[in-house]
């Protein structure tokens, strides 16, 4: 069965730092992109940052360029998030997700290519 495991999350104050994993286990696909999304309470899901494991490029949305850092460990075959400087604002539920047709899901307003979530961690950041 095709699933993606996550770690990570948590719970610090205003500028700390948190890390999230995520591995991806069963599939077949040649290629693809993987990542997170997160939706906060009362908020529409929102993409966060994505990467192609095999080549490196990368994404990230506006609200977190500069502070989060998407990495991939492929003899591990593992994604990593390093969320620096946490907000407030960054408190939500964060959801890895694979689009093996690439980032574009990631993009506002979003696309329908994720094929599977993983299960959400969540990262609640105190003032």
């Amino acid at each position: 069965e095709a699933q993606l495991v996550e770690s990570g999350g948590g719970s610090v104050q205003t500028g700390g730092s948190l890390r999230l994993s995520c591995t991806p286990s069963g599939f077949s696909y040649d290629a693809y992109a993987i990542g997170w999304f997160r939706q906060a309470p009362g908020k529409e899901r929102e993409g966060v940052a994505c990467i192609l494991p095999l080549n490196g490029p990368s994404w990230y949305s506006n609200s977190v360029k500069g502070r989060f850092t998407i990495s991939s460990d492929n003899t591990k075959n593992t994604v990593y998030l390093q969320m620096n400087d946490l907000a407030p604002e960054d408190t939500a539920v964060y959801y890895c997700a694979i689009d093996p047709w690439g980032m574009s899901s990631w993009y506002p307003p979003g696309g329908d290519g994720v094929t599977h979530w993983g299960k959400g961690t969540l990262v609640t950041v105190s003032s």
